[in-house]
C-alpha cells in the first residue's frame, strides 16, 4: 500500500479516493452535525445557518461535506509539497497520512471551523513558501495577514497563527519591520471591514461575536483523544527525526520551509488551548502541517514491508477505535 503512495502517478488519485472511502466509511454511515460549541466565529455561524436554509440539518450532507474538504486539503497540500520538491521524487504520501490521521479520532472529520481554516491556511501555508526568492514581499505579507483575519472570523483564535507569519519572516527573510507591521494590518483588515459593513447596516450587535477567546488548560479524560494525541506525536517525532539524514542535502529554500512546518506544527497544537470552551476537535488544524512529518517517515522507511506493517498497524488501530471500541 505505502509503495502505491510513495509514487507520484496521477493514477494514484483513484487509489486515494478508495483510501478515503476506507478509512471514512464509519464516520459517513454514523454521521455528525456540524460544530457548534461556542467557539465558532460570526462568519462560522452564517455559512451554517445558510447551509441549513438551502439544504437542510440532514448530518450525512454536513459529515460528506467534511471528509470531501479533508480529501481536498489532502490533495493541496500534495500538491504544494511536490511543487516545492520537499521529497525528492513527486509523492502522494503527504494525501495518504492527512486521511489516515484526520481519522484517528471523530472530531477531526466533523464540520467544524478548524475545517474551513484549514483550508485557508494551505494557501497561507503556499504563500510562505516563496518568501524565500521574494526580492519585496510587502504584497504577499498583506495577503497572508489578510487570509490569516478571514480565518478569525470564522474561527477567532486562528488569528494566533500572526505568530507563524512573524516567524516564517524571520526564518525565510531578513528581518524588515515594515514587513511585520503590514503582516499586522492585513491581520485588522477583515476585521475592521466586516465591522463597517455591520454599523452601516445597523447590525452593531453582531460586532460582539466576533473575539471569542479565552485561555483553558483542559483536563482531557476520553482515552481516544489520547490515544490518538499520543500516535500523531510519535509519528512527528519520528518524522522529524528522520529528515535530519537528509536535511543537509537540501536547498536552503526546503531547509527552511521544514523548519516552517515545524513551527507551524507547535503553534498549531496550541491555537484551541485559547477557545471559550476546549474541544480536541480544533487539534486538527496541527494535523495539516504534522501529516508531512509522518509522510516523511513512511518516504524515508526504504524497506516496503518494515513500512507496510507499521501503515497497517496504524490503520488497524483506526478500525478498531472506530468499530470495536466505546464512544
Amino acid at each position: 500500500m505505502v509503495k502505491f503512495f510513495r509514487s507520484g502517478n496521477p493514477l494514484t488519485v483513484l487509489l486515494l479516493l478508495i483510501y478515503t472511502l476506507l478509512v471514512k466509511f464509519y464516520y459517513l454511515i454514523h454521521p455528525s452535525s456540524f460544530l457548534v460549541d461556542g467557539n465558532e466565529g460570526l462568519l462560522y455561524g452564517l455559512f451554517v445557518k445558510w447551509m441549513e436554509m438551502a439544504f437542510g440539518k440532514s448530518p450525512f450532507l454536513f459529515t460528506s461535506l467534511a471528509v470531501l474538504l479533508l480529501l481536498l486539503q489532502a490533495l493541496l497540500v500534495t500538491k504544494i509539497v511536490n511543487h516545492q520538491r520537499l521529497f525528492a521524487k513527486p509523492t502522494y504520501l503527504p494525501a495518504m497520512s492527512y486521511m489516515l490521521f484526520t481519522s484517528l479520532y471523530e472530531g477531526w472529520n466533523i464540520f467544524s471551523p478548524a475545517l474551513l481554516v484549514n483550508l485557508v491556511m494551505l494557501w497561507v501555508f503556499s504563500s510562505i513558501t516563496l518568501l524565500y526568492t521574494r526580492t519585496s514581499a510587502r504584497d504577499v505579507v498583506f495577503n497572508i495577514g489578510f487570509a490569516l483575519g478571514v480565518c478569525g472570523l470564522f474561527y477567532f483564535p486562528a488569528t494566533i497563527f500572526c505568530l507563524l507569519l512573524w516567524l516564517s519572516l524571520l526564518i525565510m527573510r531578513p528581518f524588515r519591520l515594515a514587513e511585520w507591521i503590514i503582516a499586522l494590518l492585513g491581520l485588522i483588515c477583515p476585521i475592521y471591514l466586516l465591522g463597517t459593513y455591520l454599523f452601516l447596516t445597523d447590525q452593531w450587535i453582531l460586532f460582539a461575536k466576533i473575539p471569542r477567546i479565552g485561555l483553558e488548560i483542559p483536563f482531557i479524560s476520553h482515552y481516544k483523544v489520547w490515544g490518538a494525541m499520543a500516535i500523531s506525536l510519535f509519528f512527528f517525532v519520528l518524522g522529524w527525526l528522520l529528515l535530519q539524514r537528509t536535511l543537509k542535502k537540501m536547498l536552503i529554500q526546503g531547509r527552511k520551509i521544514w523548519n516552517v512546518l515545524i513551527v507551524y506544527v507547535f503553534i498549531a497544537m496550541m491555537v484551541p488551548f485559547f477557545n471559550v470552551h476546549f474541544s480536541p476537535a480544533y487539534w486538527v488544524l496541527a494535523i495539516l502541517p504534522l501529516s508531512l512529518f509522518v509522510a516523511n517517515a513512511y518516504w524515508s522507511i526504504v524497506n516496503n514491508t518494515v513500512a507496510n506493517v507499521i501503515h497497517i498497524l496504524t490503520l488497524a488501530y483506526v478500525i478498531i477505535m472506530q468499530y470495536f471500541s466505546k464512544n
